[in-house]
């Protein structure tokens, strides 16, 4: 059974059980691998989206709680003011070091810049909270957030 759901701005069905993670809805399922899988518990924000603009955690949440809902992924950040000036200053930070985690990092700070356009170093920090990066690239996160911020003002 085909549930509809909108995926960066356009309603799309998608042919699965409605209790299937949105995660694998967008992998498996549409070829979407932006979002990344990581622990299946959503405690290390590799599989992170936005939900209704908001920075859910993809791996944990059902299919059927997007239904009427919008979802935002990395694909579509680049069209996104926000999210453009988020990836634009992850390059000149040159942040990204393995890879794997930044497409959920990404997501967040997006999420925290469309809400606080002067986060401090403890909004960074709070709203960044779960998002693991093994490289430990975590200053130069801090650095790009507000590098964005600075760019969007």
């Amino acid at each position: 059974m085909a549930i509809t759901v909108n995926i960066n701005g356009k309603d799309t069905p998608v042919d699965a059980d409605a209790s299937t993670p949105i995660l694998w809805a967008l992998r498996d399922t549409l070829g979407m691998t932006g979002t990344k899988f990581g622990c299946g518990i959503a405690m290390c924000g590799a599989c992170t989206v936005h939900l209704n603009g908001s920075a859910i955690r993809s791996c944990v949440t059902p299919l059927s709680a997007a239904v009427g809902q919008k979802i935002t992924t990395i694909e579509a950040l680049a069209s996104d003011r926000t999210g453009k000036a988020v990836q634009d200053a992850w390059v000149k930070h040159d942040v990204a070091q393995c890879g794997y985690c930044q497409s959920g990092q990404v997501m967040s700070a997006t999420a925290l810049l469309k809400t606080n356009t002067k986060p401090t170093d403890a909004d960074i920090d709070a709203a960044m909270a779960g998002n693991i990066c093994r490289c430990g690239t975590y200053v130069r996160i801090r650095a790009a957030i507000k590098d964005a911020a600075v760019a969007l003002a």
